[in-house]
């Protein structure tokens, strides 16, 4: 199985076209070119122009580029997910999803403009609904052929404006809900991305926050500025211990003298099979990494 590290996810407005052409060159896993939040009313129509050009033009290299389109309810939306479709970009993050028809609805439109399947759909999770119903959301990756939908990313700052609650360290008014989609998205197999860290010149605070979400098993963190990509990219990537660890767990149950075994001790240390599996993703991620940073 292949991974595709998304430690780092970083929105770019797609209005302005010297941070396109900037995106070519940082060391980021995903960009996330906006037609949304990022870019003012009466820019909309150049900037989707703007990034389906980009996108056309290629030259992202390693990096997974997402176009996040408005909303369909909204006037911009129909033609953000048709330049969206004939653009190509790896995927298409849908803003507010509050329930599964939203995700069955821009699924069928895409399949209905003969949408490449590759194209995947990433779902923003950032309203009150959207919390409620997380597990609805995620179980929509079974509706179409090719599982579009394959990853959600998390918009703390939408759902604090909805939900009026504190945005304080350690996100402790949001936290259950954070966890609440990162059980749905694991119980279908999505990768799950954590929300912004606004205040970019507080590095200590976005150190700290980076290593939470570490911690409650996001796959990397959505960032809005490119001084946090160093310290995201390090705090996500598997630790160099923990990964010389998993190779010593894999290599005792792959020997032909323990295939039998659920449990055994190495090093003094009681490990049952299944941390075998769990240290089998750790190095296939260190692994794709390091290939990375070969290129």
């Amino acid at each position: 199985m292949s991974f595709s590290p998304r430690r780092t996810a970083l929105y770019m407005p797609g209005s302005n076209a010297r941070a396109l052409e900037k995106a070519r060159s940082l060391d980021v896993d995903v960009l996330l070119l906006d037609l949304e939040d990022a870019v003012a009313i009466d820019m909309k129509e150049m900037a989707r122009t703007q990034v389906a050009e980009a996108v056309k033009e290629g030259g992202f290299g390693h990096r997974e580029v997402v176009i996040r389109i408005n909303g369909l309810e909204t006037q911009w939306g129909p033609d953000d997910l048709a330049a969206a479709i004939e653009a190509k970009p790896d995927a298409i993050l849908v803003p507010k999803v509050n329930c599964a028809e939203d995700v069955y609805m821009v699924g069928r439109k895409m399949n209905d403009a003969g949408a490449d399947q590759d194209i995947k759909i990433w779902a923003m999770m950032e309203t009150p609904q959207g919390m409620l119903r997380a597990l609805e959301i995620a179980e929509a990756t079974k509706e179409y052929h090719g599982r579009r939908l394959s990853c959600f990313v998390l918009g703390t700052n939408d759902l604090v404006k909805e939900t009026r609650v504190a945005m304080v360290p350690g996100r402790a008014p949001v936290y259950s809900w954070l966890m609440n989609c990162q059980a749905a998205a694991r119980s279908f197999d999505l990768d799950i991305i954590d929300g912004v860290f606004n205040n970019f010149n507080d590095l200590d605070g976005f150190v700290a926050e980076c290593e939470q979400g570490v911690e409650m098993g996001m796959d990397g963190k959505t960032l809005i500025h490119p001084k946090q990509i160093a310290d995201c990219n390090r705090i996500f990537s598997p630790d160099a211990d923990a990964v010389a660890w998993g190779r010593k767990v894999i290599e005792a149950f792959d020997a032909p003298e323990n295939q039998s075994k659920n449990v055994m001790t190495i090093d003094g240390k009681m490990v049952e099979r299944l941390h075998a599996e769990m240290a089998r993703r750790l190095v296939d991620i260190a692994e794709a990494i390091a290939a990375r940073d070969e290129e």
